[in-house]
């Protein structure tokens, strides 16, 4: 089912409180080289779901060890896989970092992080449903993998996407237990 030469990065980020002037926000990546299995997760007080989604990949991207990787990042976060899918940072940095409303893009220092290693590896990004009972008899899964086939095509067998919403979902708790540590 998995390709053992393919690192897959599953993320997700998290904030308690967003938009709210005190809130605490936590991330959470597993990274799954072949039967090798890496769970990160971390958090920070005063910052936004966005920062934390971002965050999420840019820790996972630090631990990765080699260059040249072949790897498939997995995210509920449109904002950060929209950006690299549809490559909105290209034109961010041709504006000198304005987005199409002409107004400063947000986050620019972890975009500015992040967008290197696009010239590292070699990296494809999907989105995936976030937050998915998988335990739930009401979860339509063929509706979900529908979806899934409709952001990231059909090149994952329907067991691939079951596999790949769990982790999403391990990803998912990992960013609660950084935000429940932060709160301590």
């Amino acid at each position: 089912m998995r390709n053992d030469r393919v690192l897959r990065i599953y993320t997700d980020g998290g904030c308690a409180g967003n938009q709210s002037q005190e809130n605490v926000g936590g991330w959470g990546a597993i990274l799954e080289y072949g039967s090798a299995v890496k769970e990160l997760y971390g958090g920070q007080k005063n910052t936004t779901n966005n920062r934390m989604e971002m965050t999420a990949l840019l820790e996972a991207f630090g631990a990765i060890t080699k260059e040249n990787q072949n790897i498939q990042v997995f995210s509920d976060s449109s904002y950060l896989m929209d950006c690299f899918r549809k490559k909105w940072y290209v034109t961010w940095q041709k504006n000198g970092w304005k987005n199409a409303q002409k107004k400063p893009v947000e986050n620019k220092d972890l975009w500015e992080q992040l967008i290197p290693y696009l010239d590292r590896h070699d990296i494809r990004f999907f989105r995936v449903k976030g937050h998915v009972n998988l335990n739930s008899k009401v979860t339509d899964f063929d509706k979900l993998y529908e979806k899934f086939c409709e952001w990231n095509g059909t090149e994952f067998s329907y067991e691939e996407f079951e596999y790949i919403t769990e982790k999403n979902n391990r990803a998912d708790e990992l960013a609660n237990i950084g935000i429940d540590e932060f709160r301590e």
